[in-house]
């Protein structure tokens, strides 16, 4: 994520399913650094397995993984334009078709709970309802998958996306596409991503 200017430093998460629990990102350790036998296992139940800490934001991945059945990975990070995005805590709308890639006509953004809580597990999990991404308010960014590599891809061309917005607004004010032209492209999509499947 940090090669991808995705993340800094020790902030973000990233887990995956496995057995009946998840494998999670430590606390507060550096990426580049991080070793594989200090990954934390976290079982189903909320039970810690390992030498670490896992990361504060523990509950939002387990729920995550209790609530949306076909995700298997989920990675949550501090990019710098979808940071700033969740910080208007508002939806980002159809200005690009590409949003169709993140699974509806818009990313809804989260109500702020504070990091670690199980106020804001639960409202992450409202704003994926139909969704692969979604912001946190005044936080940051949460997008899952059903692997790490088709997650980190739906990171990045979010985080790009966002950018393209932000130097739109900076020019002027951005034209939304249409309800129906949004509808036939979430079919286009969902056509291309079932074939490469």
């Amino acid at each position: 994520m940090e090669d991808l200017n995705l993340n800094q430093g020790k902030t973000g998460n990233i887990s995956h399913r496995f057995k009946d629990g998840m494998l999670i990102t430590p606390s507060a350790k550096d990426y580049k650094k991080i070793k594989s036998k200090e990954i934390v296992y976290i079982t189903k139940n909320g039970k810690f397995i390992g030498k670490n800490k896992p990361s504060i934001e523990w509950r939002f991945h387990l729920q995550i993984y209790k609530k949306i059945p076909h995700v298997n990975s989920i990675i949550h990070n501090h990019p710098i334009y979808g940071t700033g995005f969740s910080l208007l805590q508002k939806k980002i709308v159809a200005y690009h078709y590409l949003i169709g890639l993140f699974g509806g006509v818009d990313v809804r953004c989260s109500s702020f709970h504070l990091p670690g809580s199980q106020e804001l597990a639960n409202a992450i999990v409202k704003s994926l309802r139909n969704r692969k991404v979604a912001l946190i308010a005044n936080h940051g960014v949460v997008s899952i998958g059903k692997n790490l590599n088709d997650t980190l891809y739906l990171a990045e061309q979010f985080e790009a996306m966002c950018k393209q917005i932000t130097i739109a607004k900076i020019n002027g004010n951005p034209k939304k596409i249409s309800l129906l032209d949004m509808k036939k492209i979430l079919i286009e999509i969902k056509s291309y991503i079932n074939k490469n499947d």
